[in-house]
């Protein structure tokens, strides 16, 4: 069992065992807990009441954070021709078409963060659905990532737009900011995730949605929020 560090000790001796703490006083110990030499992020957890094992409960959507993640995004365009110029300007960090999908199915490297496509292009993306998909990069309308406005979800992308979905055990995980960032500015994102996240409940569960949420930040203590 691997020991916990006299940094860790130290942070968690500023937490109150147990105590549920209110979302401004938790950013305020995730920025006294965050002792690492870097601008840490600042993440979310929440664990949800669903059953990941039935295919309607599954929780998948987006939100735009009001102040961005302070994350580089790095926005891959699978667009035609006549749409590169608009991709370019709206941000892009990697354009192309059908020579684009080759490159990939030939190397299987996916140089970006996330992509984007228009229903036109769906067809070909077909082809590396696979690669795509295994790396959770597979454009999805539920995310945004798919439509006719290639401006608009490019812009919006890099501007802080980021995508969430459960994982096998129920949990979501979510960055909101670094720590370098304003009480307030960490507030507003922390909100609109959370907004976000109770309107993605799903029909079919009936119980609690949200059971726990906890903020932290890189290598810091985990920090539970009463809501």
């Amino acid at each position: 069992m691997a020991k916990t560090s006299k940094r860790m000790k130290n942070a968690k001796a500023k937490l109150e065992p147990g105590k549920l703490y209110k979302i401004d006083e938790a950013i305020k110990l995730v920025k006294e807990t965050s002792t690492v030499k870097f601008d840490a992020s600042v993440e979310v957890h929440a664990n949800l009441g669903i059953d990941t094992k039935k295919g309607d409960q599954l929780v998948r959507g987006s939100v735009a954070l009001p102040h961005g993640s302070g994350q580089i995004v790095r926005v891959a365009a699978f667009v035609p021709e006549a749409l590169a110029k608009v991709a370019k300007e709206a941000g892009a960090d990697l354009v192309g078409g059908d020579e684009l999908i080759e490159e990939i199915k030939k190397t299987g490297k996916c140089d970006f963060d996330i992509a984007v496509t228009v229903p036109d292009m769906m067809k070909s993306m077909a082809g590396v659905a696979r690669i795509l998909g295994q790396k959770g990069l597979m454009p999805n309308p539920k995310t945004g990532t798919i439509g006719p406005d290639v401006k608009k979800m490019v812009s919006e992308l890099k501007k802080g737009k980021i995508s969430f979905k459960n994982d096998a055990n129920a949990n979501i995980h979510l960055t909101i900011g670094k720590v370098s960032f304003e009480d307030k500015v960490l507030l507003e994102n922390f909100q609109a995730i959370f907004d976000a996240l109770k309107k993605s409940k799903p029909s079919g569960v009936k119980g609690t949605f949200i059971k726990t949420m906890t903020i932290t930040s890189s290598m810091g203590p985990g920090i539970k929020i009463a809501f």
